[in-house]
């Protein structure tokens, strides 16, 4: 046998520094329970159809386990001459079965091989991330109840706007990372189609059945063109898209919780076990874990534009560009798990600080957009109703005081149709009491959504 899978042709043996340009087993290791698996369909395919025995399927299934276990004991040696994990595998198969480890890649090729491998991959990596961001908004109406009471300033422009109930802000991510799930599930849709036995481009003129192997590794649909298997990497795009998107809503989520712990703001306390010091300012507490979410959103973001360019102008069918389309995915894949795991046990165990937030949050006129929706149904027509109050808005400020602390004769004078009700639209617990439009920041609209919540995840 060759020393090459593909060397029969070549009279002169391979540089070394092709094989070190040219090796992915330093990152393709991580497939290889999925190349078994994906090797024990085909092998069981080829023995229903008369391709090898039974007993060779089973020879080959029982060693396929034998080196499946090895390599999760790290006993496999990585040669960078065997180039990947698939060839490291069929080595070791045929180093022990000989001839009938030869059998092995009948009617397939490395090419729909490694394809198969990766949709295996991606598809349990779609699931792990799912479960993942499951485990995120459970921790979000965890804690709901206890924060269902809190009365947080909702921002736009990053200057405050109007006041929302706490469990608003938490309920909003759950709506976020719940799009990111959506996307993960179409986008899973796409992965799980077989490319198994689409060899090289062209297909294979041995009786193969494709359906089989589909069916044997759990694949909804078989891939109906051989030429577009060995060049598609559409789902592997996609799924660094949705990965993208959720780093970036994670990232969001990390901006707005560094402002929120700082003294400017003081409205949340992170846990001492996911916060560090300063090497020499001993008061320091920094929410560097939180920093690093937001900073490894330019890895996701990065892979994704990767994997486009790689693909840019390639032409049918196989390229070896494509063998650095895995670099960029497990990057991505790596990063929005690590940030995933612990955005879980920080949403858990973050206190909002109460007393700080109570104290200053009448501050910035949040119950203005209110008074003015009250003249609205004293039959002010809106736009005056927004000068109006923008005018009084003026004079408090000037005054240094509150919309609040108004009495009825100084609100009158700026509108005489404003009766003594008006107090129950002053004041930001009013305003979330008011708030009553579906989807809306009051506490009612927000009880019925976190009830859906609750319900959701009984």
């Amino acid at each position: 046998m060759s020393a090459k899978a593909w060397g029969g042709r070549f009279q002169e043996p391979t540089d070394k520094r092709v094989e070190r340009f040219t090796e992915s087993i330093s990152f393709d290791a991580r497939l290889a329970e999925v190349d078994i698996r994906g090797s024990k369909a085909h092998s069981a395919m080829l023995a229903e159809v008369g391709l090898i025995t039974p007993a060779e399927r089973d020879q080959l299934h029982a060693t396929l386990d034998q080196i499946g276990a090895e390599i999760e004991r790290g006993e496999m040696v990585w040669k960078t001459e065997l180039e990947d994990v698939h060839m490291h595998i069929e080595s070791a198969l045929i180093a022990r079965l000989g001839d009938v480890g030869r059998k092995l890649h009948t009617g397939r090729s490395r090419n729909d091989q490694v394809s198969t491998d990766l949709k295996l991959y991606v598809r349990d990596a779609i699931d792990h991330v799912d479960h993942l961001l499951d485990q995120v908004q459970r921790s979000f109406v965890d804690r709901s109840d206890r924060d269902l009471d809190v009365v947080l300033p909702g921002y736009t422009h990053m200057q405050r706007a109007q006041p929302v109930c706490a469990v608003h802000y938490w309920l909003c991510y759950c709506e976020k990372f719940q799009r990111d799930r959506d996307r993960l599930a179409d986008c899973r849709k796409r992965v799980n189609v077989s490319p198994l036995g689409a060899a090289a481009l062209a297909g294979t003129s041995l009786p193969i059945d494709r359906h089989k192997s589909a069916e044997l590794l759990g694949f909804a649909d078989v891939a109906a063109n051989s030429l577009d298997v060995s060049s598609d990497r559409d789902y592997l795009i996609e799924f660094t898209a949705a990965l993208s998107l959720i780093a970036v809503h994670l990232s969001t989520l990390a901006e707005e919780w560094i402002l929120w712990c700082t003294t400017e703001f003081n409205m949340l306390h992170l846990p001492d076990a996911f916060t560090t010091g300063s090497s020499i300012m001993p008061q320091k507490k920094n929410p560097d874990v939180l920093e690093l979410i937001r900073g490894k959103t330019a890895r996701v973001v990065g892979a994704l534009q990767q994997l486009f360019v790689l693909v840019k102008g390639l032409p049918l069918a196989y390229n070896r560009d494509l063998q650095e389309d895995k670099l960029a995915v497990f990057q991505a894949y790596d990063t929005v798990v690590a940030s995933l795991e612990l955005t879980a046990e920080i949403v858990r165990r973050a206190e909002l600080k109460r007393d700080a937030i109570h104290a200053r949050l009448e501050d910035g006129f949040l119950d203005a957009t209110t008074l003015m929706e009250y003249l609205i149904r004293c039959g002010v027509p809106m736009r005056s109703g927004h000068e109006i109050v923008g005018k009084l808005v003026g004079d408090c400020e000037a005054r240094k005081c509150r919309l609040a602390d108004l009495t009825l004769a100084e609100l009158q004078a700026a509108c005489p149709a404003i009766k003594e009700d008006v107090k129950n639209s002053l004041g930001s617990h009013n305003v979330v009491k008011a708030l009553q439009s579906y989807g809306s920041g009051g506490f009612g609209p927000v009880k019925d959504q976190l009830a859906k919540w609750k319900t959701r995840f009984a």
